[in-house]
Order: structure tokens, then sequence, then C-alpha cells
């Protein structure tokens, strides 16, 4: 069942044009990951998706659902789930804090002043599940800025999942991470697929062969390639474009 459905994507900066009649489908309980040169377009196509760049064409459905020209915090209540290619977390709270005001977005009037957030019950419990999830449970009273980087990338995915989405969108997950750090990150996104439908715009290349079902490739705008990991491998516009030889 098809999750996501863009169809005939266009925007343009200007002159530039950045994202040119792009089509893609993501299925639900896959990952599908998006890859390509830099300057091919694929954190605008996250941003697009997200709400936080206008289309200048084509449509965008969510669970059957236009959601193109909806604001970003609707669309993330629909069950939509984005992390950011820097990390994006606040870092004089504790580990604990983040996600639970992540939880608490979720919940409409949950950020009111006039409800104390230790009454939230809800969002705790939801905070302290998505910490478990990612393996943070034991640091949830640290400060956010004294982490490691893997585990400040970590706390992203977990404030992310404290929303409870239907589909995640990944911006360069493991940018920035050691090998040992990127090793455990490719078996939390894999962990997390089994109850989450996984976006991914990557990098590394063992973790998106190693991971996808579905790989699309982005050039200049474009999607020039779609398949699974083996037949875009194989692809020789893909081979020539960007990944050279495997």
């Amino acid at each position: 069942m098809a999750l996501l459905r863009l169809s005939g994507l266009r925007k343009a900066f200007g002159s530039l044009q950045v994202i040119e009649d792009l089509d893609l489908t993501v299925e639900a309980g896959r990952i599908t990951s998006v890859i390509g040169p830099n300057g091919a377009g694929k954190t605008t196509l996250f941003n697009l998706i997200t709400g936080r760049l206008p289309l200048d064409a084509g449509r965008i459905l969510f669970k059957d659902l236009p959601i193109a020209g909806l604001a970003p915090d609707a669309i993330a209540r629909l069950g939509l789930a984005r992390s950011f290619q820097i990390t994006n977390v606040f870092p004089a709270l504790t580990v604990f804090e983040n996600v639970r005001l992540a939880a608490q977005a979720k919940q409409p009037g949950a950020l009111s002043p006039w409800r104390p957030a230790g009454r939230l019950a809800e969002a705790a419990a939801g905070a302290e599940a998505a910490l478990a999830q990612v393996g943070l449970a034991g640091l949830r009273d640290r400060a956010a800025t004294t982490l490691s980087h893997g585990d400040q990338r970590h706390l992203e995915i977990a404030m992310t999942l404290a929303t409870g989405p239907e589909l995640l969108l990944l911006d360069e997950p493991t940018s920035g991470m050691s090998a040992v750090e990127t090793g455990r990150t490719m078996t939390l996104i894999g962990e997390i697929a089994r109850r989450v439908t996984v976006l991914i715009i990557e990098h590394d290349m063992d973790l998106v062969m190693g991971l996808s079902h579905r790989v699309a490739v982005m050039a200049f705008g474009r999607k020039i390639a779609e398949g699974t990991p083996a037949e875009v491998a194989r692809d020789p516009e893909v081979r020539r474009v960007y990944l050279g030889d495997l």
C-alpha cells in the first residue's frame, strides 16, 4: 500500500530549477532511500514533503490526503515526522525533556503554560518509550549538549518517534558519525522500520544498500533511476552519475 505519493513535483529558486517533474511512491512498511550527488535536490525534496517550502507544481498525497500547502506542524500531526541533516535538539535541556517536548507537541493544547509538564503522563510515557527504543534511557537526565555526536543524532530520532509517526523522514542520519556509530544507527533504523515506514536521504552506500527495499536516485533535480538496491547498483546511468564501480 502506498503511504506517500509524489507526482510531477517542481520547485525552482529564481531561474534555478531544483526539482523537475519528480514522481516517487513510498510503500508502507518499507525503507525507501533517496540518493544522489550534492546539489541533486534531495533536501529540497524533504522540505517540500514536510511543508517547509511551497510547491511550484505537482501533488503530494500522504495516506491519500493532499498535504501540499499545509503548515509543517499540521503535516506532523497527520503522522509524518522528520529529522534534519544538522542535529536539531535543545542543548540545555535534558535528554528526557527534549523528547517529552516532542511528545507534547503532538497533543492539542499540551504546550499550554497553564498545564504543568509533570502532569502530562501520556507525553512522559511516550518519551520514555522512545528513549528506550533508541537506547538512551540510561542517559535520560543528562543535558543534551553533553552527549556524543552519535547519541545526539539518536536523541533527535527519539524526538521524532515520540510524535507517533507513521512515516519517518531521515535526512543524512549518519552524517559525521564514526564507523561504530554508523553501525549502531543502521541497526536502529532497521528496528524502527519494523513499526514505522522510513524514507531516508543518505550518502553511506553500505547503509543504503544494506537496509533499503527501494532506492531512488536523483541528479540535477530529476529522478534518473529507481528500483531495488541491486537494480540501482547495476544501472549504467547511476554508475556514471553517482556510484561509480561498486
